[in-house]
């Protein structure tokens, strides 16, 4: 790596790890430079700029767009024009010098054509805020003198590159532009320079909303609309969530995220907050995340929970009227078909943001710049009036053929993508496999267990909180399974696939089986999967999308095993709930089968908290060879592991078997004693 990408990364990683600078993956940076060339030998000039589609504060020299310079800055004498401009995109293949790193940005002529050897485009809240401003142009001069330049808003590409580059050579004093309706674009004759040029109009506009803003921006308080205490707040979140996730995704399954942020609330609480929501996004990077504009509940915190759901339905079947207008107003013979005309932020007063995405950072990265934008709106209404870009400039920013490209270039989907998964008793053995190949496949994760040390190295062990997160839960308690979906559904906005795994086991025979014994496992396992897809059905069907309840069972619940007289029957019960809630959950989408594993030695909490030294007893086998007893007893005499039962469920649930329900699955290597009949 030479010393110029060292630097830009450096650079980059600073602002972009700063959500006071960009947002995540917007904007980009650049450097130029020169290096031999290794097929001529002679000095080439090159500019490295941030790929498409990359994160500033993330970015590695694997992410850098690598073009020869010469042949980017000729392209300006076959540029064809504004109404053409699109096609010079297909042109940047031919100045990639080497492989040429990922797909250029739509940004590049911007930074290749300005002569300053390094360049900045950042999406800072308050220099979108005097973007938007309805007297941008001149709180600019206000705030930068002639420092700072005024730009109208144009869509990116290549005569925007030319626009900056022919102000910023017209004006050797000035040190970057704002850009209407966008961002800001700063420059510099080194890498530090150019940071901290960039840092500079940053800090100084957000100087100028300070000391000139207003001191309610979003006007007075609006009687009955402020913020809920935070439990009824969390409380209301966790009722509407299913809901709104199911409205979200009626054209596509989303997954979702809720903020209740200070900035948010208050939004929500003021006089303006339902005009300025209507007017929507403007920063391109903003909107085409957000959408257009978000949905916003029209009742006060204090309305009842049925009148609040029942008014979002009325209001999702308006939006989704609405955003078909949208789009049919401005589509031409050439527009990308309309993607889905859900809302990706929902917003309800007194409770907080919902937002919607593909993914759960998707959903999240939705909220975030929603929060940048109820900032931009701020800081704009505090000194002037927020003035976003036109509807039909958002709708060719939206329905971009080149938007079109970047989304085509998305891998493929994981089988369990937008699946939001539950495990019982996932810190350990069949629970902590499950939860690791659920993951693996594209499931977000709730890991449940009452051990919560072990939930949460679990949860840390799948990823980030886009990811898992670690929920402590008792099964037996009604409360705290309660708890547990409703923190589930709070993190992704819902549940639709639930692993009742939780359980123990105590072998001994019937007269030395006290009545202790025998409710502590009925508890955990009869009355616990009992409790948890209870729960799972509530918000099953709420959301309205169907789903999953697999019940981890055990070939006990049909085999009479020696001195097991409560563990089998507590998986019996097990067993005939499958059957009897699969009969009655069909209706709604819902399927319920069920696992029966045996033997499973390795790695299982079941065995190593006792279970295993008894059942050894039992069989007259030392404990350290009871897995390779039981596989000896086997048809395939092979050992059952942890794994095997995590891909049963895997086989259940990612669509092969969308028909089947009401089914155990043995996973015991085959035991023929107990073949279900």
């Amino acid at each position: 790596m030479n010393e110029v990408v060292a630097e830009l990364l450096g650079r980059s990683n600073r602002l972009g790890s700063d959500p006071r600078n960009t947002n995540y993956a917007g904007g980009n940076a650049s450097a130029k430079g020169s290096v031999t060339d290794p097929v001529t030998g002679t000095p080439v000039d090159l500019l490295w700029v941030k790929g498409s589609g990359g994160d500033l504060g993330t970015l590695t020299a694997a992410g850098l767009a690598v073009l020869r310079l010469d042949r980017l800055r000729a392209l300006t004498g076959v540029y064809p024009g504004v109404d053409r401009e699109d096609e010079m995109v297909a042109a940047f293949d031919y100045c990639l010098h080497g492989n040429g790193g990922p797909t250029p940005s739509i940004d590049t002529a911007m930074h290749g054509l300005v002569d300053a050897p390094h360049v900045d485009h950042l999406h800072p809240d308050s220099g979108i805020a005097l973007a938007t401003s309805a007297d941008g142009a001149a709180l600019t001069r206000a705030c930068f003198g002639d420092r700072v330049l005024w730009l109208p808003w144009r869509r990116p590409g290549f005569q925007l590159g030319l626009d900056i580059a022919a102000l910023a050579r017209d004006n050797p004093q000035a040190i970057g532009v704002i850009l209407g309706g966008h961002g800001i674009t700063a420059w510099g004759a080194t890498s530090d320079e150019c940071e901290a040029n960039s840092l500079e109009i940053i800090a100084t506009a957000q100087r100028y909303l300070d000391e000139h803003g207003a001191a309610e921006p979003f006007g007075p308080p609006l009687p009955g609309y402020e913020p809920r205490p935070d439990a009824e707040r969390r409380s209301r979140a966790a009722a509407l969530a299913p809901v709104l996730r199911g409205l979200a995704s009626t054209d596509r399954p989303q997954v979702g995220h809720f903020t209740d942020s200070p900035g948010v609330l208050d939004f929500l609480a003021r006089a303006k907050h339902p005009a300025l929501a209507a007017l929507g996004t403007s920063c391109p990077d903003h909107f085409l995340r957000t959408k257009v504009r978000p949905m916003l509940l029209d009742l006060p915190p204090s309305a009842p929970l049925d009148e609040a759901i029942a008014r979002l339905r009325e209001l999702h079947a308006a939006y989704r009227d609405d955003y078909r207008a949208y789009y049919e107003r401005h589509a031409e013979p050439d527009s990308p078909p309309m993607r889905g005309a859900d809302p990706a932020i929902v917003l309800v007063p007194g409770v907080g943001m919902f937002s919607f995405g593909a993914d759960k950072q998707t959903a999240r990265v939705a909220g975030e710049f929603y929060v940048n934008a109820i900032n931009v709106m701020r800081g704009a209404e505090a000194v002037s009036t927020y003035s976003p870009i036109p509807e039909r400039e958002k709708f060719r920013i939206e329905y971009w053929a080149l938007e079109e490209a970047k989304l085509r270039r998305r891998p493929k989907p994981k089988p369990l993508a937008t699946r939001v998964a539950l495990v019982t008793g996932g810190g350990s053995g069949i629970g902590r496999a499950t939860a690791e190949r659920l993951a693996a496949e594209g499931a977000c994760v709730v890991v449940a267990d009452k051990d919560a040390v072990a939930a949460q190295k679990v949860a840390e062990s799948l990823g980030s909180t886009d990811v898992a997160i670690a929920v402590t839960s008792d099964v037996t308690d009604e409360t705290s399974v309660a708890l547990a979906f409703s923190q589930g559904v709070v993190a992704f906005g819902g549940v639709d696939l639930v692993v009742s795994n939780a359980g123990l086991s105590i072998s001994r025979p019937l007269l030395d089986t006290t009545v202790a014994d025998w409710d502590l496992q009925h508890d955990v396992m009869a009355r616990g999967s009992f409790l948890v897809a209870r729960a799972a059905a509530q918000v099953m069907q709420a959301q309205g999308m169907g789903g999953d309840i697999i019940y981890i069972c055990s070939k006990n619940a049909v085999f009479a095993g020696p001195n097991n007289v409560a563990y089998g029957a507590a998986k019996a019960d097990q067993a005939h709930q499958v059957r009897l809630l699969a009969a009655e959950l069909g209706e709604h989408g819902i399927r319920v089968n069920g696992i029966s594993p045996d033997g499973v030695v390795r790695g299982s909490g079941i065995f190593a908290s006792g279970w295993g030294a008894q059942r050894a007893a039992v069989y007259g086998v030392p404990e350290e060879e009871l897995g390779a007893f039981y596989a000896q007893r086997t048809l395939l005499k092979r050992e059952v592991l942890p794994e095997h039962v995590a891909a049963a469920v895997v086989a259940l649930t990612t669509g092969d078997l969308s028909l089947t329900t009401g089914l155990h699955i043995p996973v015991d290597a085959g035991v023929a004693a107990a073949f279900l009949r």
